[in-house]
């Protein structure tokens, strides 16, 4: 399951967020980059909060040993379930943690790397392990400049992959935080991250600074329903369809009236596939064209739990051709499609591959597969042979 995480500045935000659904509230100061609340705040909103959440609050990101653990040991007295750390620059980051063992006995510690300042170590298992012996209790990949770019501006969908999966294998919970907005929860979804923390999209205007918005909050809510099944990531996962939700949501269930197409067209990546050895040593460019036929809304499209997302097509290939050499492109269309047909809004799909290094043309494969599946396969050769 994937808890939904409020950035709130008190007890007043606090009100908001655990009314309007939040799983955790996570006091911060907004005002700074990665800001630590006064201990005052925490109490103040530990007991309006009166054990209905979890509440957390930030400490800081201060280098500084003794200062983080001054400021972690007079939080953690006024009583959060959960203490959030900023990790320090790659080189001081293992001493630093290891000195953190003992306020981890006192409360649950939550370390927190950030995508825009990480030369690269955010799915080090290494690091996670030194986290895990010093007993913290999850790890949160955020955004330190909250006017730069956000967390999928900076990694991508099999990056963030790696990393709750390398946390996940060490014990320790995973979180992703940075300027997400609606459109990346469906997207994010499928990694199961074990928090998605929210400050932007929570606030009039989109302005992390403003109060947050029951609206907001509430639309933020409906994206990530509470104690929902999360979608299988592996390709060969499956999916029990519940007709009845998707009719409840306005979803005709009839394959006939299933028209809306969602697409992808064209989209280029250079990836290692082919039976050959020489095709081992180097990647080749792949194109993938990939149709979804939807299960049609009788309403219109309003916010994101209307739609099915390209983005989903997209991360689904860039994931599956990310975990290992494919030999066959016929293996691999048959794992995307698998992929695209575990959401349930998905009826059927066609996905069309292209290898465009072969020579003059294209040579490939097209697959159409249906739920219950039903397939036709077609091979074709622009290029007039029949290599794969």
């Amino acid at each position: 399951m994937t808890l939904m995480l409020a950035s709130v500045t008190g007890p007043e935000e606090a009100e908001i967020a655990v009314r309007y659904g939040a799983d955790i509230v996570d006091l911060k100061e907004v005002g700074a980059r990665f800001g630590a609340v006064t201990s005052a705040v925490v109490r103040a909103t530990v007991a309006a909060v009166a054990q209905r959440r979890p509440v957390s609050a930030v400490v800081g990101e201060v280098a500084d040993i003794e200062t983080i653990v001054a400021i972690g040991s007079e939080l953690a007295s006024a009583g959060p379930d959960y203490l959030k750390i900023g990790l320090p620059p790659e080189a001081l980051r293992d001493d630093f943690i290891a000195a953190l063992a003992l306020l981890a006995r006192r409360t649950k510690l939550i370390g927190v790397m950030f995508a825009d300042l990480s030369a690269g170590r955010t799915a080090d298992g290494a690091l996670f392990s030194v986290m895990a012996r010093s007993g913290f209790a999850g790890v949160m990949l955020d955004t330190a400049r909250k006017t730069g770019a956000r967390l999928l501006d900076l990694m991508d969908v099999t990056a963030l992959a790696r990393f709750i999966d390398a946390a996940r294998a060490h014990g320790l919970m995973a979180g992703l935080a940075g300027s997400l907005e609606t459109p990346d929860i469906p997207r994010l979804l499928p990694l199961k991250p074990g928090v998605m923390g929210f400050r932007r999209a929570l606030c009039a205007g989109n302005d992390r600074q403003a109060q947050i918005d029951a609206g907001a909050v509430a639309a933020v809510r409906a994206l990530i329903p509470a104690g929902a099944q999360q979608l299988p990531r592996g390709a060969d996962a499956t999916w029990k369809v519940d007709y009845r939700i998707l009719a409840a949501r306005g979803y005709s269930v009839d394959p006939e009236k299933a028209t809306d197409r969602i697409f992808v067209r064209d989209f280029d990546l250079p990836i290692s596939i082919g039976a050959y050895i020489h095709e081992h040593t180097k990647p080749q460019t792949v194109r993938f064209n990939v149709e979804a036929r939807i299960y049609r809304s009788d309403r219109v499209a309003e916010n994101m739990n209307d739609v099915f997302s390209y983005d989903l097509i997209t991360d689904a290939i860039r994931m599956i051709v990310a975990q290992e050499h494919i030999a066959l492109v016929e293996t691999l269309a048959e794992r995307i499609a698998a992929s695209v047909l575990t959401h349930p809004r998905v009826a059927s799909v066609t996905v069309r591959i292209e290898k465009l290094d072969i020579g003059p043309g294209s040579v490939g494969v097209e697959i159409m597969r249906e739920r219950p599946a039903e397939a036709r396969v077609h091979l074709f050769s622009a290029a007039g042979g029949n290599g794969v």
